[in-house]
């Protein structure tokens, strides 16, 4: 091959490895990747950061105190950094935030998704209370400008009377009534490693009437949390379309591995943001 080939050939095969690489590691320190990422509507035309790219970015978690008190303002700091340390400054904004937190408790029975205050050269800040003693794994998902959406995590331990753990156990009937919801969860199939869709019907909890004026959540008709019993596994899924308004909010994703799954859905009506969480098994 001739020098003038050489120069061509090489870019080429670099970028082939870069849109080939979008594996996840998993990990349980600090600023530690979470397997699964998006995966919703990205999955056929997003892979994901390149696994190079993603390696090289750390969210540095920094809480206010060393030992935070349960059910007690602690200030949360979260700065995104690359290469060296150095912040990256410029992040995209996904679904209206640039950063968007998702605060779990270790048996997933306490759900929390914030978005802490931006402060600029990739810093965000939060004061947020956690609801009694215990582990709690937080989870920063955004977009370094240029890169694919990022998940990073830490566990920390809190302080306090701990709560009465609750047992993750899958549910046979998926229907749930919340703030005067009636919302049932279905899916076309549900298998490990295959693409599923999922759909939440919405009804009027009283009278039974499909809801068909759901309000736009973060830009969206709703969004959807997933994470695996030990919450190594994590998915921030969209839906398959942002503009719908009801009765039906479909969502597209894959479940990595089989095992038990909780997930949240969130939705807004009437100005009121729901949560209602299903706990399934995949197989």
């Amino acid at each position: 091959m001739n020098a003038k080939m050489m120069k061509i050939a090489i870019p080429l095969l670099l970028s082939a490895a870069l849109l080939s690489a979008c594996g996840k590691s998993d990990a349980k320190t600090n600023g530690s990747a979470e397997h699964g990422g998006h995966g919703a509507h990205e999955a056929g035309t997003q892979a994901g950061a390149a696994a190079g790219q993603e390696k090289d970015v750390q969210a540095v978690f920094k809480l206010s105190s060393e030992k935070p008190q349960a059910k007690q303002d602690t200030n949360v700091s979260i700065q995104i950094v690359g290469k060296d340390n150095k912040p990256i400054e410029s992040l995209d904004i996904s679904h209206e935030k640039k950063l968007h937190l998702i605060v779990v408790s270790k048996d997933l029975s306490y759900f929390h998704h914030i978005h802490p205050e931006d402060k600029g050269k990739g810093s965000f800040q939060i004061a947020t209370q956690f609801p009694a003693g215990g582990d709690y794994k937080l989870f920063a998902d955004f977009v370094p400008t240029g890169m694919g959406s990022m998940t990073k995590s830490q566990w920390i331990t809190v302080q306090g009377d701990a709560a009465k753990p609750v047992a993750l156990q899958p549910e046979a009937n998926l229907t749930k009534t919340i703030d005067g919801k009636e919302v049932t969860l279905a899916f076309d199939k549900l298998q490990a490693g295959q693409a599923v869709n999922m759909t939440f019907t919405i009804k009027d909890a009283a009278s039974k009437k499909p809801i068909t004026n759901l309000q736009p959540y973060l830009g969206a008709v709703g969004h959807v949390v997933v994470l695996s019993a030990d919450a190594s596994q994590y998915l921030h899924v969209h839906p398959t379309d942002e503009k719908a308004a009801g009765p039906e909010a479909k969502f597209m994703t894959t479940f990595p591995a089989s095992g038990v799954y909780k997930i949240w859905g969130q939705f807004q009506h009437q100005g009121s943001v729901f949560t209602v969480p299903f706990v399934v098994k995949v197989p």
